[in-house]
Formats: structure tokens, C-alpha cells, sequence
């Protein structure tokens, strides 16, 4: 029987093996701030959501009914051998929040519901009941049933029109000549479905496009009938376009235009929804300004029958300005906040909460955020300490670590090198320890003792996407730029908004990789074909026999090695196949071997270990540059899935640094990157400048910063208050002359 220690301030870990982690055990304290460090891909995730965090939320859907878990899906215990003193794990992490066009920022904090009550209480005239201010219930706009948009269709973009139904005149996914949808067309008696769509007549061509939907007999069996439009717009239009496979979305981006609603001006409500007001705005205007504006608006009202809702809505209000979000309106869409954005958003919810003693479990929560904002970070997390919970952080910038009550280190490399306990301790110990953090907790990049000299200019002019205020400037060619500036200042807008589309331009950015849970490094970077082919000229086979996707996969679970269930009504449930054992091709195709290993074996090595291993050029070349963007701990075969978006970054740069010389976007490269890898990508994007690129960083990091030629620095702070260019020039100007908040931080890190 296990021994359950009496210590109950501790979180205790015995034995933890899940992913690379090497049978480790630690003791957390509880109702303190521990940070989680250690170079990408060391077992900081592994430990501290993979197990602590997973176990957790496995022991609460243990404590549901059995009905309620079929719903929910049973995680599985992770690989460790005892946990004790857990308690409820709230896991705040980078998921982008989904992007239904339904969702935003309002819906998501309960703000706008707050408002709609507000409304609904002192609005004049009234609307009604609080749902009669929702556009997802009774109050939207009938033209564009709350959306704020409406799509038009380019009929050419998914019809053929030289071809009647049964050749084929549907060109959408999904409509093929012996499919169900086109028998409907066909069977539907409006038209005759071997008549070229020129020939139709008018009326024809109506039934055939718009005809809403009406009852009809398909091979005797009753089935409804709607025009291809109508049934277009249900199956993919109304959808979230996100979370569709990427044929579905590059089909809908081909036709669907979307343009504001002309009834409702894009705000989403009924007309007589928009004479309602508080003093003088309705609560369209109300969603449409600034988070900060909106609370000093409420500010002035003083209306007793509404004081708690007020109140409550102030304070949500308050935390987002507070959390650096005060530049975000709440009609702003969910989907289209950043991964930092969505994980502060998530934050406020907490911040309201009346839970104590809970572990709550931030992964890098710095992302996206200016030394100036972090040092808002830091104070949300040290509340959320006082109030008794646990907090636990992965994190690499020395500015949260330095606030760690304890710090727990892992290493001492990269995945199969990783996995150990390097350190644990307070901040102090661990700078005088001989750890790789500790000896890079106090490194600081110095400024170029010699700037670059620009080649030319990227000039951009009157840019005035989202805040930006006219915003004229001239990028240096030829140079390292660092484009900076606190949360919301307008970097991206600037950027993207005026460069991205430019030719000769390659943005490198941290969105995800279209693909399947097929795709992993290898596929992507092209890197399997010199492996398939080095295989197969080792074994006199073809080399087809080596793809998962093709002839050499498994049949029982067609190469991915995971069969999912799809349980219908309730959760899908993945388990490894059992006739492969998860290595995904056939057991004939892993007797092949290339010097010693077969194919499941090579594409189970990290890149580090595929380099030594490949003598082939071209697939050495690409290797070599997984290993210079600092993925060298990536498996060959890892799931893209299972990739966060710092990873993505670097993979995608490591594909485009083959192309020829080119301006390069980056969007926070030091994502997920430990204070020693950071010198490596500085070097890396030292030699893509030497090499006669341009290299453009969106950046937070001061190593970055200091490392620049060119600095242009936004703000003065965001959102409304943002969108000017506040400086620009050499690094070494702006700490010697500038007093902008970027000015003053970089003073402090390169000590002038």
C-alpha cells in the first residue's frame, strides 16, 4: 500500500514518466508561485500539464456520473506513480479561443451580457428583456440573422455551366455525380438534370440556385429539396470557416465575398434594438468602443436599480484594462484575438472567481507582451497567489522568474537529453547555481558595438488598418529591424497590414499549419522523400512502400497509427491500433532496414540524432536547418498538432530559408525560446541578414531589441492611445535620447 505523506503544503510528484520525463519526483509547495523553466522541449509541459495538471482534471470527471463521462471522454491516467495533494487544476493556456463568428469578446466575459441586462433595465426606449438585446437570440438583424455580414456567392467559383447535372455541372467539394446531394438535383423534377445549365430558363436557373427548401421523392424516399446556394450557405457558409478541412476553406475563400450588412451597418441588431440608449449611445456604439472608454462611460452612470450589475460589469471592465486589454472593444470577434490575447482573456474570468485554493496552470503567459506589460502580468499572477491558490508557471523570461516564490529547473537538453531535475529552489540559488538558467538568468545581449547599413528602403505610407493614425515610415532593407511596442500599439497592423502582400515578401508567423494529424516535420519540410528514397534504394523496393499515406500503411488504421472511435452522440475516443502498435506501416515495410534501422525507428529520431545518421545530401540540408531555427529535440514523425506556435514559427522558416534572398516577417521568434537559445536564433537571423535578406521582427524580447540596426518603436501606449510611430532609429539613439516606455526598459536591460 502506498504511503500517503501528512504533508498537505506540498503537491507531491513520485515517479513521473510521462513523454521524456526520467522518473521524476518533487515535492510543490502549495498556495505559492512556482516557475516551471528549461530549455524547449525539456519535460516542463510534460510535467506540469501532462501530469500534475492532467491527473487532476481526470480525478474531477472521476467524481461525474458515469452518463455525464460518457459525454466528456475519459482522459487517461498519466504515466506516473503516485500523485498526492492535488487540488482542482485550471489550465490558462495559449488556445486560440474558437473562432465561431457568434463569439466575442463581450460574449466571452459575460460583459456584454452584463450590458445587454444594463440595457434592458435603463435603455430608452426599452427593447425588452435582456434577450432582446442578444443578436444571438431575439434581437438580431433578420438580413444577416446577427452576423454583421452578409456573403455574396460567385456562382462560376462552384458550377460549370457548359455541363448539365449528371456530367457534372457541380464543381463544390463534396458534390460528385454519384453522390446523394447531386441524385437530389438530378431526381428533382425542376429541371432536366441532362440539359446544359446555358439552357436553362430562367425559372430553371432560379430552382436550380435559390428555391428555399421544399419537400420532394428521391428513389421513392422522402427528402427535402434546396437550390445549391441555399444549400452552400447551410453546409459551409453558417459554419465556423476555422475549424473546416483546408479544401473546405480554400473552396469557400474562392466564392464567398463577405461585405458589412446594409440593414443593420454591420452592428449585428434590430433596428428598433438601436433607438434604445443610456445616455445617448445604444449598445451596438457601447460594444464598438474601447474597453477603457466603455468603463469610464459607465463611470457616470448613477442609476441605484442598477447598481450591482454595474458594479460587476466595472469590475471586468477594469481587469481587462488592467491586464493590458483596455484597447480591445467587446464586439472584437474571439477568433481573432492572439494566442497571448485569448490566455489574458481567460485570465479575467479567474481573477472574478470566488474559488480559492485551486492550482491554476499558465503556459508562458509573457507571450505577445512588452516589458511594460509584463510587469502587469506578474501582479495579476501574485494576486491570484494571495488569494490561497497554487500557481504554477512555464516560463522562459527572466522578468517572471524573478518573482517566482520557487523555481523548479528542468534539463539538462532536449528531449531524450532532457527529462531530469536540474534545480529546485528559490530565485537567488538558482542564479548561483551551474544550470543553464541560472548562468542566463543575468545575460544580456549588448548593443552592436556597428550598425548595419541599409541597402534601401520599404517605405510604407498613410497606413490606417485598425489604430494606425496615417502612419507614414521607411523600412531599412539590407538590415535586422525590430518592430516594437506594448500590446495593442499597432505593430501587427502596421506590418502585415502594409507589407505582408508586397512582392518578394515571406512572412514567417505562428498560425497553424493546415494539415492533418498526418502531417509531422518530415512531411512538411519535404524531408521524407530523400528518406523514402534512401530506403528504397537500400532495399531495391519503391519507395512508395515507406510513405504512412500510401502503399507501406498499416490497413487497420490506415498509417496513423491511432484508431479513432467515433462514438456518435458522444466524445471520440483515440487508442493506439493494436495491429501496429502504433509504428503505422505494415509489419512486411519494417523488416526494410537503412543501416540498422527501419522506417518507424528513423522517423522516431529526433533531428539532433537524424543528422548524425543521414549521409544523404539533401536530406543532411534540411536537417541542418531544423537544427539552426532550435528544433533540433523535434522528432521526424511528431504530429504538426501537437506543435505550439512558436515551433510552427520556426519550422516554417526553417522551409522558406531555402528560397531565394527575400524580406522576412517574423512575429515573436523567441516564442518558447530559453534565454540560451535566443543567442542561436540572434546568430541565425544574423546570417539570414549577412546573406543579403531583410529581416523584419515583431518583438517584445530585449536581447532583440538590443541585437537590432534599426529600431521602430510604436505607441505611445494601444488601442486608441497607440498607433503612432513613437521612434525610430539605431537601438543606441533610442536608450541614449528616447523616452518612450520601450526607451526606458532597454535602458534598464543594457545597464545605460
Amino acid at each position: 500500500m502506498t504511503h500517503i505523506a501528512d504533508n498537505h503544503d506540498v503537491i507531491q510528484v513520485r515517479g513521473a514518466r510521462e513523454n521524456n520525463l526520467r522518473d521524476v519526483s518533487l515535492d510543490l509547495p502549495k498556495r505559492r508561485l512556482t516557475v516551471f523553466t528549461g530549455v524547449s522541449g525539456s519535460g516542463k509541459s510534460s510535467l506540469v500539464f501532462g501530469t500534475i495538471a492532467a491527473e487532476s482534471q481526470r480525478m474531477i470527471n472521476e467524481t461525474y456520473s458515469a452518463f455525464l463521462q460518457s459525454f466528456m471522454g475519459s482522459p487517461s491516467r498519466p504515466d506516473v506513480d503516485a500523485l498526492h495533494n492535488l487540488s482542482a487544476a485550471i489550465v490558462v493556456d495559449q488556445e486560440r479561443m474558437g473562432a465561431n463568428a457568434r463569439s466575442t469578446l463581450g460574449t466571452a466575459t459575460d460583459a456584454y451580457t452584463l450590458l445587454r441586462i444594463l440595457f434592458s433595465r435603463i435603455g430608452v426606449p426599452s427593447a425588452g428583456s435582456a434577450m432582446a438585446y442578444s443578436f444571438n437570440a431575439e434581437g438580431m438583424c433578420p438580413a444577416c440573422e446577427g452576423l454583421g455580414k452578409v456573403s455574396s456567392i460567385d456562382v462560376d467559383g462552384m458550377v460549370d455551366r457548359t455541363r448539365s447535372i449528371n456530367e457534372g455541372a457541380i464543381t463544390a467539394p463534396n458534390f460528385s455525380v454519384d453522390g446523394w446531394y447531386v441524385k437530389g438535383f438530378a431526381e428533382s423534377g425542376f429541371f432536366d438534370p441532362d440539359k446544359p445549365l446555358t439552357d436553362f430558363t430562367e425559372q430553371e436557373w432560379q430552382d436550380f440556385l435559390h428555391r428555399p427548401a421544399t419537400k420532394i421523392k428521391v428513389n421513392g424516399i422522402n427528402t427535402s429539396y434546396e437550390g445549391l446556394v441555399v444549400k452552400i450557405q447551410r453546409m459551409y457558409l453558417s459554419k465556423d470557416r476555422e475549424a473546416a478541412q483546408p479544401h473546405i476553406k480554400a473552396f469557400i475563400d474562392r466564392i464567398a465575398t463577405f461585405a458589412q450588412c446594409g440593414e443593420c451597418k454591420g452592428s449585428r441588431l434590430r433596428p428598433d434594438v438601436l433607438e434604445s440608449r443610456i445616455d445617448g449611445r445604444n449598445i451596438a456604439e457601447c460594444s464598438a468602443m474601447q474597453v477603457s472608454d466603455l468603463a469610464t462611460f459607465l463611470a457616470e452612470i448613477r442609476e441605484p436599480s442598477v447598481g450591482p450589475v454595474l458594479t460587476t460589469l466595472r469590475h471586468t471592465l477594469d481587469s481587462l484594462v488592467e491586464i493590458g486589454l483596455g484597447y480591445l472593444s467587446l464586439d472584437r470577434e474571439s477568433g481573432t484575438l492572439s494566442g497571448g490575447e485569448a490566455q489574458r482573456v481567460k485570465m479575467v474570468r479567474h481573477l472574478g472567481s470566488a474559488l480559492t485554493d485551486v492550482t491554476y496552470v499558465f503556459d508562458e503567459p509573457t507571450i505577445g507582451l512588452h516589458p511594460h506589460d509584463i510587469r502587469r502580468m506578474n501582479n495579476l499572477l501574485q494576486r491570484l497567489r494571495d488569494k490561497g491558490n497554487t500557481v504554477l508557471v512555464v516560463e522562459h523570461k527572466p522578468e517572471t522568474i524573478a518573482i517566482a516564490d520557487h523555481v523548479v529547473d528542468l534539463g539538462p537538453g532536449a528531449g531524450p537529453a532532457g527529462g531530469q531535475i536540474q534545480f529546485e529552489g528559490t530565485v537567488d540559488e538558482l542564479r548561483a547555481s551551474d544550470t543553464l538558467t541560472g548562468r542566463h538568468l543575468d545575460h544580456r545581449v549588448a548593443l552592436r558595438p556597428a550598425f548595419r547599413e541599409p541597402t534601401g528602403q520599404l517605405t510604407i505610407t498613410g497606413a490606417t488598418l485598425h489604430n494606425l493614425k496615417d502612419v507614414s515610415v521607411d523600412v531599412p532593407l539590407g538590415v535586422l529591424t525590430v518592430v516594437t511596442g506594448v500590446a495593442g500599439s499597432g505593430k501587427s497592423s502596421l506590418i502585415h497590414g502594409s507589407l505582408a502582400k508586397r512582392e518578394g515578401v515571406v512572412v514567417v508567423d505562428q498560425s497553424a499549419i493546415r494539415g492533418s494529424r498526418r502531417s509531422n516535420p518530415a512531411t512538411y519540410t519535404g524531408l521524407l522523400d530523400p528518406i523514402r528514397a534512401a530506403f528504397a534504394k537500400a532495399n531495391g523496393v519503391k519507395p512508395a512502400l515507406f510513405s504512412a499515406n500510401s502503399e507501406g500503411a498499416c490497413p487497420n488504421c490506415k498509417g496513423i497509427g491511432l484508431v479513432y472511435m467515433d462514438l456518435a452522440m458522444m466524445a471520440g475516443v483515440a487508442s493506439v491500433c493494436e495491429k501496429c502498435e502504433g509504428k503505422r506501416f505494415t509489419p512486411q515495410v519494417l523488416e526494410y532496414r537503412l543501416r540498422g534501422r527501419n522506417i518507424f525507428e528513423v522517423l522516431s529520431m529526433p533531428v539532433t540524432e537524424a543528422r548524425d545518421f543521414f549521409t544523404e545530401k539533401a536530406a543532411r540540408a534540411v536537417l541542418d536547418r531544423l537544427s539552426d531555427v532550435g528544433l533540433g529535440y523535434l522528432s521526424l514523425g511528431q504530429p504538426l498538432t501537437t506543435l505550439s506556435g512558436g515551433e510552427r514559427q520556426r519550422l516554417k522558416l526553417a522551409i522558406r530559408m531555402a528560397e531565394a534572398a527575400a524580406t522576412y516577417i517574423l512575429d515573436e521568434p523567441t516564442t518558447g525560446l530559453h534565454l540560451a537559445d535566443v543567442d542561436q536564433l540572434l546568430a541565425l537571423l544574423d546570417r539570414l541578414v549577412d546573406a543579403g535578406n531583410t529581416v523584419i521582427v515583431i518583438e517584445h524580447h530585449q536581447a532583440v531589441m538590443a541585437h537590432a540596426d534599426w529600431i521602430i518603436d510604436l505607441g505611445p501606449g494601444a488601442g486608441a492611445d497607440g498607433g503612432r510611430v513613437v521612434f525610430t532609429g539605431t537601438p543606441s539613439d533610442l536608450v541614449s535620447v528616447s523616452e518612450t516606455l520601450t526607451a526606458k526598459h532597454l535602458r534598464e536591460y543594457v545597464g545605460k
